[in-house]
Parts: C-alpha cells; sequence; structure tokens
C-alpha cells in the first residue's frame, strides 16, 4: 500500500500582494538582513525642513493654533496642510496642545527681589525653616468657577442636566479664612465675619489669639511670615508685633509659588469643589472647610514646608522667575 504524504502551505495575502513571509525571506536573499523595508504608503505632505519650521514658530508663538501655524507655513513655503497635520508634526517633536499655567504677574523689580530672597534663604536649615509660621487668607466662593472637578460621561451628552454645573458669577457669597502652618504644628481655621479686614481686626482676631500663642510656645527665635497687604503693614500692626517680640520675615517678592501654605489652599478647595452636591449655604460652606481643614494630615504639611530649600534653589535657577511649586 502506498502511502501518499500532502504538505499544506499556509499563505499570507496583504494588501501590498506580498506576504510578511515572503517579504522577509526576498529581503534576506537581497540583503542578507530580515529587516522589512518602508511601505510605499502616502508620501509627506510636508518636508524635514518644513517641519522644523512648523516646531520653531510654534516654539516662538505658543498661543498659536494649529490653523494659524498651517496659514504661515503656507505663506512661507507655498505647502498647504491641514490643522490635523500640523498638530501631529508638532506631536512629533513633543509639543502639545496644554491649557497654560495661571500665575501673578512679575516685573522686573519682582523677579530681581525674589531671586535675591532666595539666595539669602537657600541655604536655611530645617531647624531654622521649622521656626518660621507660615500664614495666608483666602477667600472660598459658594459661586466658584473652579475647573478641578471633572465627570465622566459619553460623547453627546455634555449639556444633559446630570452633567451640567450651573454657576452664577454675579450672586452667592463667600468667606475669607486665615490659618497658618509650620513644622509639626498648625493654627486652627479662623473665619473672617462680614466686612473689610482692617488692621485693627488683623491685630485682634488674628495675632492676639493666635500669633502671640505661637511665639510663646516655639520662643524668641519664632518668625512670622504673612504677605505684605495693606492691614498686615499698618502701624498699630508693627507696634504690637513689636510689643510682643514677633519678628516678621521680609517677604516682599510676591511669592505664591513660594510660599507652601498655597499647597493647603488648593487642597481645601479641591476638597469643597468635589462635593455632591456642593455646599449651597456659607454655613454650610464654613463647616465643610472646618471639617476638611482638619482632614489634612500633618505629615503633608511637614513635607511642603522640607520643600523650602528646593523652591528656592528652583527660583534661582530661573533668576527668579516662575517655578513649577
Amino acid at each position: 500500500m502506498k502511502i501518499l504524504y500532502v504538505k499544506y502551505v499556509s499563505v499570507h495575502v496583504c494588501v501590498g500582494g506580498a506576504s510578511r513571509e515572503t517579504g522577509l525571506v526576498s529581503a534576506r536573499k537581497d540583503t542578507g538582513s530580515i529587516e522589512r523595508k518602508h511601505g510605499q504608503g502616502r508620501p509627506r505632505t510636508t518636508t524635514a525642513t518644513e517641519d522644523r519650521y512648523l516646531s520653531i514658530i510654534a516654539r516662538r508663538n505658543s498661543s498659536a493654533t494649529a490653523s494659524q501655524l498651517s496659514r504661515d507655513l503656507y505663506a512661507a513655503t507655498g505647502t498647504r496642510v491641514s490643522r490635523v497635520t500640523v498638530s501631529k508634526r508638532l506631536h512629533e517633536t513633543g509639543l502639545f496642545a496644554r491649557r497654560p499655567a495661571v500665575c501673578v504677574l512679575l516685573t522686573s523689580t519682582n523677579r530681581r527681589v525674589r531671586l535675591a530672597w532666595c539666595r539669602e534663604h537657600k541655604d536655611w536649615s530645617m531647624d531654622q525653616w521649622a521656626t518660621v509660621l507660615f500664614t495666608d487668607e483666602s477667600r472660598f466662593s459658594l459661586n466658584t468657577d473652579s475647573r478641578r472637578t471633572f465627570i465622566w460621561r459619553v460623547p453627546g451628552t455634555r449639556y444633559l442636566p446630570s452633567n451640567v454645573r450651573e454657576i452664577d458669577h454675579h450672586g452667592g457669597g463667600g468667606l475669607m479664612v486665615w490659618t497658618g502652618i509650620m513644622l509639626d504644628g498648625r493654627t486652627p481655621l479662623h473665619v473672617s465675619e462680614r466686612g473689610t479686614v482692617t488692621g485693627a481686626r488683623y491685630r485682634d482676631e488674628i495675632l492676639e489669639p493666635y500669633v502671640r500663642l505661637f511665639r510663646g510656645a516655639v520662643g524668641p527665635e519664632f518668625i512670622l511670615m504673612d504677605d505684605n497687604t495693606r492691614p498686615h503693614r499698618a502701624l498699630l500692626v508693627d507696634e504690637f508685633l513689636e510689643s510682643e517680640d514677633i519678628h516678621p520675615i521680609d517677604w516682599r517678592a510676591r511669592p505664591p509659588d513660594l510660599n507652601p501654605i498655597e499647597h493647603v489652599w488648593d487642597a481645601l478647595g479641591m476638597a469643597i469643589a468635589t462635593r455632591n452636591p456642593p455646599p449651597r449655604a456659607i454655613q454650610e460652606m464654613e463647616t465643610e472647610l472646618l471639617n476638611e481643614r482638619g482632614r489634612l494630615p500633618q505629615e503633608m504639611i511637614n513635607c511642603l514646608i522640607s520643600s523650602m530649600k528646593s523652591r528656592c534653589k528652583a527660583c534661582i535657577s530661573v533668576r527668579g522667575d516662575h517655578t513649577p511649586y
């Protein structure tokens, strides 16, 4: 009896007309290498020089849109491309569209003072920073336009009632609160009553009940950090600080990015913004702020204060400009 052996061969056909296996075998025979050659797809609309041009003008004018860059490329080279192509070319060079960071205005004087302040304090030890009480005020509004919160939704449902957060920019109310932080310590969260904060109120409601007690606990090396708003630099405030032997730190450099307490406000703001439902009344917001303030771990505050040396070095590296803190 004869046995017939049949061998089945699997052939893989691709769009280009040759299988991957056939292409690799052919390449090995011709060049001795099994690397695949580039396919004969659609040629790139732009050249390498035009790609570099797009990257250069995008870096020089970071606020230009993809459509504007497309028109600039056409005016310079005569090559017409879509905004999608422009975006792809910029992505290849590491440029992506993102929201710009919002920071306070810095003049040349501000930058010079910031740089001098950071150079003066860059070598401070943790024992020195441990004697500083960082204080600040912040306002929390019922009708906030905070963009910290995001929602999960499917495409095409942006304006469903469940996905809309209504905001009245001209209504509602808010709270002005004050607090202080230091290494291994913090003050209570003080909520100011309605009305303008004056030098007298700052002395009677903040310095007398809170700061004076911290000065007594820390000792003569205690240092107070507060900003240079007009109530803080009132004559009666200076007289009180001098009478209590409280030394304020020189803080003239418009330094929100250098003040670690700003991260405390950000954490409280995020906690309030993510409340569901959000606070609807002033008393409810006050309760939520006090509760969230109590939940902040002291380890986080210690870590923020420990970063002061790094903040100073970062400010020096950019010569007094904005830092990523």
